[in-house]
């Protein structure tokens, strides 16, 4: 991840997680959830902040495990759900992160080089298990790359990247929204993953 961007993060966590989780409920992300992750599978949430995410997907059936690049926003997480797992992870190693069934990476690789994008989405789909679903979406920035107030890196780039390390899996969907949560424009990617090929 961007060294600002992480920095900013372990500075301010807890207000970061105090307005995340002040915002309306991300009720478009939990709907496209509920249509394409498998159910009964093991999910995992990379960049999960203060873990709303997890909770909600633990709350609806979706057993998770919550991985994040900021020790501040782990404790956050930890603190709020104690009874769920956290665990450090950064695009795009993802040192020591399974296969699962289910991988949701929501408004996260916009805060990376734009370098490091292409190779983070290709561990994404890494870590999902064959027949699986990924979920993608990014902050969509216009023009160059930018940062907020607090430094946090919003890449410019456009979705041919991502779609370009994709491309052997089936999209079942490609949208540009406006987030039902933080208002802002997001490009949001749901794909399978090809399953194992079974040799006569």
């Amino acid at each position: 991840m961007d060294r600002q961007t992480l920095a900013a993060y372990e500075l301010d966590a807890a207000a970061f997680a105090k307005d995340w989780l002040a915002q309306p409920a991300p009720v478009d992300l939990q709907e496209v959830v509920e249509r394409f992750f498998v159910r009964g599978g093991t999910s995992a949430d990379i960049g999960c902040g203060c873990g709303r995410e997890v909770a909600w997907l633990h709350a609806n059936g979706f057993s998770a495990v919550g991985f994040d690049p900021s020790e501040g926003l782990l404790n956050e997480a930890r603190r709020r759900y104690p009874s769920f797992k956290f665990a450090h992870a950064e695009l795009p190693e993802l040192r020591g992160v399974g296969t699962f069934d289910n991988v949701l990476c929501e408004t996260v690789i916009m805060h990376l080089d734009r370098k490091q994008i292409a190779a983070s989405v290709r561990r994404l789909l890494d870590i999902v298990k064959p027949s699986g679903i990924l979920y993608l979406s990014w902050r969509v920035t216009e023009g160059a790359d930018q940062r907020d107030a607090q430094g946090r890196l919003y890449a410019a780039f456009d979705s041919a990247l991502v779609l370009a390390e994709l491309k052997a899996t089936t999209v079942l969907l490609d949208e540009e929204a406006v987030s039902a949560s933080s208002g802002k424009k997001i490009h949001r990617l749901v794909v399978k993953k090809p399953g194992l090929e079974i040799r006569e």
